[in-house]
């Protein structure tokens, strides 16, 4: 995303979305020039010496067409938002902020057709430029961590990450106006319903004084400030940490966006000490079958099993655990605790758990994986995961859904499908998989 004014362009690099079950979720890549200005003389701005087409005659009734209608979907949602404690003098103050922007509904269209091997969106997570980011930030803020992690018992590098994965630590918040983004959305009969909750929720935050309209800034899907909350997340789980009477996200100073990441975790049940996963070496005669999320097992029972620490040494005991293997049996296998589902209330995609995971663990001075990824297996599109589900479905084998991504359901079609096949059951859908059941 490049804006040129006067000379001078800003850089806001996005990263590819992630695999289609986390397509949802973007992470802004460490670089050099994101987020920052960069002075260019007339020259060196490139312009296009083509002539631009005008729009067609066509082009342009549909436009007043779409305009019209979300111009009549407004009128309604007065209504309804007066039904729901929406004053008029709120509603007349910030409908002239509510316009209709037709790239947000492009971006809803068309993200879930990226797809990245979870390896690949780990890399750009978890960089060593992130990693050093991380470290400088938190000594950055280092008292208000300190003072957040002894108040909600979530430790400072785990907020660290989410700041780091959501905004690259608030270097790019985004710059769509929230009420616009959200009415555009609800106006769209996609995901209207929920679209028009976050829009009832985000008008409930600004007639309360938390922020204007014009500074409700964030994401084209609606997500907020440096640790991008949703506006009903900011209703149920945002704090005034610093005690200046607004629970600020928003702002510069990160304080509040902070302590309302860990007041998320902390509601969500999280355990200080306890950790999100732990990386394990999984023995030859390892039994696939029992690395599903609904198999727990105490690290002392799966280490009579065969399955220890990458040290050699048994897991303590720090609850009961599952093993999960992002990529199969060929790739990193994880033990992980109940904390692994406190941060998948924050964002559901297994990738970005594990990302928020492993980035705080680096932060801390932890090691990269040690287990090697399958680089060399390609991951299925959006279009191939949903035809996956359909043969598999077709085949007795029900993923509950054809909605291309590779959730739990899946996995378990998956991990059926090769145990009946005689294949090792480790539930990772890949595209020899996919051609055998062609």
């Amino acid at each position: 995303m490049q804006k040129c004014v006067g000379g001078v362009m800003t850089v806001a690099l996005w990263a590819s979305m992630v695999q289609a079950d986390i397509s949802e979720n973007t992470t802004w890549p460490d670089s050099a020039v994101s987020g920052k200005t960069i002075q260019l003389a007339s020259a060196d701005v490139a312009v296009s010496i083509r002539p631009v087409p005008r729009p067609t005659v066509e082009a342009l009734r549909v436009s007043a067409a779409v305009t019209a209608r979300f111009q009549a979907w407004l009128g309604a949602f007065h209504e309804r938002a007066k039904l729901q404690g929406i004053s008029e003098r709120t509603l007349n103050r910030v409908f002239p902020d509510m316009i209709f922007d037709e790239d947000i509904l492009k971006r809803d269209r068309n993200q879930a057709e990226f797809s990245k091997p979870i390896w690949a969106y780990l890399d750009s997570a978890v960089s060593d430029t992130r990693v050093s980011n991380g470290r400088a930030a938190m000594q950055r803020h280092r008292q208000v961590l300190q003072q957040i992690e002894a108040v909600y018992g979530v430790e400072k590098e785990v907020v660290t990450a989410i700041w780091g994965l959501e905004t690259s630590f608030g270097s790019y918040r985004g710059s769509n106006r929230t009420l616009s983004s959200l009415a555009t959305l609800a106006f769209d009969a996609r995901r209207a319903q929920f679209f028009e909750t976050q829009l009832i929720a985000a008008l409930r935050i600004v007639q309360a004084g938390d922020v204007s309209a014009k500074n409700m800034l964030g994401s084209w899907a609606g997500a907020m400030g440096h640790t991008q909350f949703m506006p009903t997340s900011y209703l149920d789980h945002a704090v005034d940490f610093d005690g200046d009477g607004r629970r600020d996200i928003w702002s510069d100073d990160p304080t509040d966006a902070l302590a309302s990441a860990a007041s998320y975790l902390a509601r969500h049940g999280w355990k200080k000490g306890q950790p999100w996963g732990v990386e394990v070496r999984l023995p030859e005669e390892f039994d696939y079958a029992t690395a599903k999320r609904d198999f727990t097992l105490l690290p002392s029972d799966w280490a009579a099993r065969g399955v220890v620490g990458r040290d050699g040494k048994p897991v303590l005991d720090h609850g009961q655990a599952a093993i999960l293997l992002p990529a199969g049996r060929h790739g990193v296998a994880l033990m992980i605790f109940d904390n692994f589902s406190v941060i998948e209330a924050y964002n559901g995609a297994d990738a970005y758990v594990i990302g928020i995971g492993h980035l705080s663990d680096r932060l801390a001075g932890g090691a990269p994986f040690q287990s090697d990824w399958p680089r060399g297996e390609r991951a299925l599109s959006f279009t191939e995961k949903k035809e996956l589900q359909t043969r598999l479905t077709n085949a007795g084998f029900d993923t509950k859904g054809i909605d291309g991504r590779t959730g739990p359901n899946t996995i378990n079609a998956v991990r059926a499908y090769q145990l009946a096949q005689g294949l090792v059951p480790d539930g990772y859908p890949t595209a020899t998989l996919l051609e055998r059941l062609r």
